[in-house]
This record gives C-alpha cells, sequence and structure tokens, in this order.
C-alpha cells in the first residue's frame, strides 16, 4: 500500500515533537516494597519528525508500548524511548505517563485502614543515547494559617492543599518518599479513613502545626536538599483557601 507518510514535504520545517497522546493504558507499577501496583496510565509518545517527511506513523507508537509488556518502572523506560528511536527512525523519543498511585493509610488514633490516591507521573526523553527522566508526584495535604491562629480569639482557618514535586536524580527516589517528605511538610496529612478519635487527633495535629503556603514550599525543599541523589526539582503548593474566593501559590525550583 501507498506510504503517504514518508513522502517529501516541501515546507522544511522540522516537527520536535509528534505522535500520540491521551492513550489509556493499564500497566503495573514497581513500588518501594518492590511489589506491583496495577494502575491506569495515560500516556503521551512522541518523537522528531525530519524536514524532509510529511508524517510519522501513529501506529508504531502503539506497536512499540505493546511489545514491551504492562509492566512500567524507571528501568525500562529507556528501552521503550530506544525502541521509538529504532521503529520510528527518530532521533529523540519522548514518554509521558500519568497514572494514580494508591497507599494504604492507617487512620492516627482508630488504626483503621483506608486507601489513599495520588497522581505520579514519569516524563521520559532520549536524544540519542542520553536519557532525561523526571518524576512528578503530586500529594494532597491540610494547611492550617499561622495568621488566623495568632490573630483569632478561638479557631484558625484550615484548608486542604496540593504540592506538585517534580524532580531529577543520579539515583532511584520513590514515590512513597516524595509523598512522606510532602506529608511531613504541612500542619496534616490526609486520610481516606477517619473515626471521631482520628478526626480530633487531626484536627489537633493541625492547631499545633499551622504553615502558611510559603512555609510548606520552603519545608518540602529542606526534605529534598537531604537527599544528595537528587540534582533538581520544582515544588510548587496551592492552597485551596477556605475563606478567599481565590487560592494561594508559591514555588522553589533548583537548577
Amino acid at each position: 500500500m501507498h506510504d503517504k507518510q514518508s513522502e517529501r514535504d516541501h515546507r522544511q520545517l522540522r516537527i520536535d515533537k509528534v505522535g500520540v497522546r491521551g492513550l489509556r493504558f493499564p500497566v503495573q507499577v514497581l513500588d518501594k516494597a518492590r511489589t506491583l501496583q496495577n494502575t491506569i496510565a495515560t500516556i503521551g509518545m512522541f518523537v522528531d519528525l525530519p524536514k524532509e517527511f510529511k508524517g510519522t506513523h501513529m501506529s508504531r507508537f502503539i506497536e512499540v508500548l505493546n511489545a514491551h509488556g504492562s509492566v512500567v518502572h524507571v528501568e525500562n523506560i529507556p528501552d521503550i524511548l530506544y525502541a521509538m528511536q529504532k521503529r520510528l527512525h527518530a532521533e529523540t523519543a519522548h514518554l509521558e505517563m500519568e497514572f494514580p498511585y494508591f497507599m494504604v493509610k492507617r487512620a492516627p488514633v482508630s488504626g483503621l485502614p483506608g486507601v489513599m490516591d495520588y497522581t505520579a507521573r514519569f516524563d521520559a526523553a532520549a536524544c540519542g543515547k542520553d536519557i532525561d527522566f523526571v518524576l512528578t508526584v503530586k500529594v494532597p495535604v491540610t494547611t492550617l494559617c499561622p495568621c488566623s491562629k495568632a490573630i483569632s480569639q478561638y479557631g484558625a482557618h484550615n484548608q486542604r492543599g496540593l504540592v506538585t514535586v517534580a524532580l531529577r536524580s543520579t539515583a532511584t527516589v520513590w514515590i512513597e518518599d516524595v509523598i512522606e517528605m510532602v506529608e511531613q511538610s504541612a500542619s496534616s496529612e490526609l486520610f481516606a479513613l477517619l473515626k471521631r478519635q482520628d478526626e480530633k487527633a487531626v484536627t489537633e495535629r493541625a492547631y499545633e502545626n499551622p504553615v502558611f503556603v510559603e512555609d510548606l514550599v520552603r519545608n518540602v525543599v529542606v526534605r529534598l536538599n537531604a537527599r544528595k541523589e537528587i540534582t533538581w526539582y520544582k515544588v510548587e503548593a496551592e492552597n485551596y483557601e477556605s475563606i478567599h474566593n481565590h487560592n494561594a501559590y508559591a514555588c522553589i525550583e533548583k537548577g
């Protein structure tokens, strides 16, 4: 059959990234306990396209993905990227993968288990044989306002916040490690299941540990700086304010 994509294009314009995005695919992710967690990822796969060619072959991206099975971890992502380069005759290849990541957490007093969900993301690229990999984790937390506590006769406003940590490292940093660093930096961590005694403990913990959004990103960065294998990071915190019709935001980037 006629290969329309391989026809010569005369506009002399190289395309940086072309491929498929929004592909939902069942995957198994290796967790810190070295067990496999089943989840569903939303995937993007791209390569560069030389100026001489009219188009890429979209079906080949799916072929590469299917050929590498359903188990995805940092260690086999380079194999997927190299296969994309080879199959699509490309110099660069990109893979983006975002998925819900689940952890069982026990309530602080009752000890009852509940399943918490987080969002994790892999962004990887190969340029020749060089690999760039960025891990991103989004962690919901509770923050309590220090100013509100200081000026109020009783009580203080608190709210849910979302911390997004993106990082590069020279060794594996587990998703669980990032979640722990963020949750330790907030007024309190969140739980899926709380009985009354648990709710009391979480509320009082937050009241005794007030943090501004600025405190939150700084607290996370202090913990990231203690990990020498982390070479770059971007930490963003956004508080969904409970007494304002806007959000509070802070960001620190290293690199």
